[in-house]
């Protein structure tokens, strides 16, 4: 099976360079040297540990597939139609998943850990994702009858199309593609640390899901980029595995199973005694303090 990703690698570097280029010259402050080799690192990483990722992955829609309840024939146009908007269906549950669940939030808040918004954020990508089982959101796919090479094919072309929409040099599109499609304006609002920003937009390439299920917001300033509390290191290893940790150590607090479970599966920013709020909670807190104004 070939990579799609791999292939498109040469591709992002000159992309990359060509927006650094472009940056300097209108003195930006998009880029942070430090930030970018972070951001670097952390594709490298994901290509590497992607090698035995993809084998887990593939493996378990094999096994799926074994089951199938239909056999889609993907030498059809119409399959690879429905196929691309189960796929995109499914990375939106996904995406929305992984930051309402802290186990998830564990690999994907890697890629909101900058602080800057570039082509080189896009490839600020998890090491943990495909092996804490990120995948289980398509497992449905192979049941229902689609190839597992056809499917990761797919998830591929999805994320070599998230890949240019990491930009601030393009601002808003045609009403009808800003309507249908993710484009960089919406996907900057999901990158915003921002309370009216976050948990918004998690599109892959249709914001169409966003819309229908309500967690579309549009761009109205210039987002405030990263964590609500941000890491402040560019060290790879941190990066990767601080979200982790943290679950880690508040579990081992925590004092009851319940609280346990709480802080594994729980929002981001759940805790057993209020000190930390989710975004939920941070959004009550400013209803309340907005009515009493």
């Amino acid at each position: 099976m070939k990579d799609l990703i791999q292939y498109a690698i040469p591709g992002f570097v000159i992309l990359l360079v060509a927006e650094v280029i472009v940056t300097a010259r209108q003195q930006k402050d998009y880029y942070d040297a430090k930030d970018t080799a972070g951001s670097l690192a952390m594709g490298i990483g994901n290509v590497i540990v992607g090698l035995v990722g993809k084998v887990i992955v593939f493996g378990a829609y094999t096994l799926v597939y074994q089951l199938r309840l239909f056999t889609v024939d993907m030498t059809q146009w119409w399959a690879w139609v429905i196929l691309f908007f189960a796929d995109d269906f499914s990375y939106y549950w996904f995406h929305r998943i992984s930051h309402s669940s802290r186990y998830f939030w564990a690999s994907h808040v890697v890629h909101h850990s900058s602080m800057k918004y570039n082509l080189g954020t896009a490839l600020r990508q998890t090491w943990t994702g495909n092996l804490s089982g990120a995948f289980i959101f398509w497992i449905w796919l192979p049941l229902v009858g689609f190839s597992p090479v056809a499917i990761m094919t797919m998830q591929a072309i999805s994320l070599l199309y998230q890949f240019w929409i990491h930009t601030e040099h393009i601002n808003r599109l045609p009403v009808p593609i800003e309507f249908i499609f993710n484009t960089p304006s919406h996907h900057r609002v999901h990158h915003g640390s921002d309370l009216d920003y976050l948990d918004k937009n998690h599109a892959g390439v249709l914001i169409i899901w966003d819309r229908m299920f309500g967690t579309f917001e549009p761009e109205r300033h210039r987002p405030t980029y990263g964590l609500t509390t941000n890491i402040n290191s560019h060290n790879p290893v941190r990066i990767a595995f601080h979200e982790w940790a943290a679950i880690g150590q508040d579990i081992r607090r925590s004092g009851s199973w319940q609280a346990a479970v709480g802080y594994l599966f729980g929002p981001p920013g759940w805790s057993h005694d209020g000190s930390r709020k989710t975004t939920k909670q941070l959004r009550n807190g400013q209803r309340a303090h907005d009515k009493q104004g």
